[in-house]
């Protein structure tokens, strides 16, 4: 497989010499360098290495150039390359041109030429891009043969993208290859998906702990205790994960599909402190991923908690496997997750053309088709506007009259500029229809109802949290949110110690929640980090008393 590409766009020859020298000095060993002195140039060359199925590592491009603009360029170059980086080069502080970039091309970053030398502006910028870039490939040569339109299908690929393992993906009915395959495998078309793994061993319709098993990462824990033993690793649980380690705690994270949790579907996270160009919620998990696991921590994925028990003073967690791990002290991160949509019709059709989240995937899979997202907060708008990059038409659906209350400020602003994207105020779904995979919707505005011709539905409706597993021991609120610290009251029901529960602990000492799990949380991702941290110095507390 080729070195993956850096390419270098500037009109102005000597600078563009310049540029290239820097990356040569740095990146020539693992990467193959290219330049261009005009966007048309730069799109060519793109062309031939999407014709030989090179990868594309990051775009770096100036922004005034005659003929087109580098805002232009790399919009044009995302449709190519939509997981090549982008950075932006201006020769002053172009305000203009940064907001531009950052909302028609979706960049990562700008920079101010020169930046003499490259060590101090130019390498930090792009050595963060690019390992966030490379993708963690615990096999290289992954294939998941399926039915585009099979639930099953798209649970695995959904599992697959969503920790950030690359693979490639061969649909039955349109891949030739596909077939050829499973003739050889000797594989039913009607027991898919498969998985192909690297040394050709073939997984016939797996579960996800075999793909995950098989494909490298850790589903089990490796000791019976830990100090800090974390479920869920959403923003909230991969924080205190970061921390626990950090600070010396055997700390253990249980995610039951996929780091990230909601935020990690999230195609642009534009309001997180110090990201002043955003980054995705993908990007968020890699790096907070990886920093857990530098200090030590494990991540088990997939690890599904169904219970719970005392055992004083500690806590066993039971898995779906049958396992248990006991815990000095327990961190409940489940978060929450959107409300399934209950109309005839979209049960059937979940993972048809009807998702409960957005992710690449599925934007690929719907291609010039007819999208609508039905909700009102930040996750749907996010939703429509990375969906609009690839679909002909996204309508957003809302029961309310207007975005203003739900949604925040600079997204509204997002979707009203997008010529591709509607919002039906006063709308909701009625029905789902279709057989095999979802063909149209039953509208519902006032007392009168309608059908529209629809490819896929993505719901971003209420939120309920995850917290079936603690049933009978920790105290939850009348929606199933954690009840933490001054809100269970001066004196707690049953509690058994002589001093008060500590801010974000539960009903049962030891145990805390943090994130959108927890009733009265911020519902906002620097709230859910830094409740995270919250968490394990009053676990630290908590220990030195025993």
């Amino acid at each position: 497989m080729s070195k993956p590409a850096l390419l270098a766009v500037d009109d102005d020859e000597p600078v563009l010499s310049a540029v290239e020298r820097d990356l040569r000095a740095r990146y020539a060993e693992h990467y193959q360098i290219y330049t261009a002195t005009s966007g048309e140039q730069a799109l060519d060359l793109l062309r031939r290495l999407r014709l030989r199925e090179d990868p594309v590592a990051l775009l770096l491009v100036d922004q005034r150039m005659p003929g087109m603009s580098g805002v232009e360029l790399l919009s044009a170059a995302r449709r190519m390359y939509p997981d090549a980086k982008r950075v932006l080069l201006t020769a002053y502080a172009d305000t203009d041109a940064a907001i531009k970039a950052i909302n028609d091309a979706d960049v990562q970053h700008y920079l101010l030429k020169p930046w003499d030398p490259p060590e101090d502006r130019l390498y930090p910028v792009l050595d963060d891009l690019l390992q966030t870039w490379r993708q963690p490939a615990p096999v290289a040569n992954l294939r998941v043969i399926g039915d585009r339109w099979s639930p099953d299908s798209h649970e695995v690929r959904e599992f697959l993208a969503r920790n950030l393992v690359p693979y490639r993906w061969l649909d039955v009915e349109t891949d030739a290859a596909a077939r050829e395959l499973l003739e050889v495998a000797q594989v039913d078309a009607g027991r898919l998906p498969a998985v192909v793994l690297d040394d050709g061993e073939v997984l016939v319709h797996p579960d996800l702990h075999e793909v995950a098993a098989r494909i490298g990462l850790r589903v089990r824990a490796e000791r019976a205790a830990y100090d800090l033993v974390v479920v869920g690793a959403g923003p909230a649980g991969l924080a205190a994960g970061v921390y626990g380690a950090s600070e010396g705690l055997s700390t253990l994270l249980l995610e039951c599909n996929a780091p990230g949790g909601q935020a990690g579907t999230s195609s642009r996270i534009e309001n997180y402190l110090g990201f002043p160009v955003g980054l995705s919620g993908a990007d968020l998990t890699l790096r907070a991923r990886e920093q857990a696991v530098r200090f030590g921590a494990e991540l088990l994925v997939p690890a599904e908690v169904v219970g719970v028990r005392r055992v004083d003073p500690y806590t066993v967690v039971r898995l779906a496997d049958g396992t248990e791990v006991t815990a000095s002290t327990l961190l409940v991160a489940t978060g929450v997750r959107y409300r399934t949509l209950d109309v005839p019709g979209a049960a059937g059709l979940t993972g048809a053309g009807v998702y409960y989240g957005a992710g690449r995937a599925e934007g690929v899979d719907h291609e010039g088709g007819r999208v609508f997202v039905v909700g009102g907060g930040n996750s749907a708008g996010q939703a429509a506007l990375f969906l609009s990059q690839f679909a002909a038409s996204v309508t957003v659906l809302i029961r309310g009259q207007d975005l203003a209350a739900t949604m925040s400020r600079y997204l509204v602003d997002r979707l009203e500029a997008s010529e591709k994207i509607t919002v039906e105020p006063g709308t909701e779904v009625a029905g789902a229809l279709g057989t095999r995979r979802l063909e149209g919707l039953r509208l519902r505005s006032g007392t009168e109802e309608r059908e529209v011709a629809a490819d896929a539905l993505f719901v971003f409706i209420g939120q309920a949290p995850r917290t079936g597993w603690l049933d009978g021991v920790v105290r939850r609120d009348e929606r199933g949110f954690v009840v933490t610290g001054l809100d269970l009251g001066p004196t707690p029901p049953d509690w058994p110690l002589s001093v008060p529960p500590l801010p974000l602990e539960t009903s049962v000492p030891g145990v805390f929640a943090a994130g959108d799990v927890r009733h009265g949380a911020g519902m906002r991702i620097a709230a859910a980090v830094g409740e995270g941290a919250m968490a394990v110095r009053f676990a630290h507390q908590r220990l030195a008393v025993r």
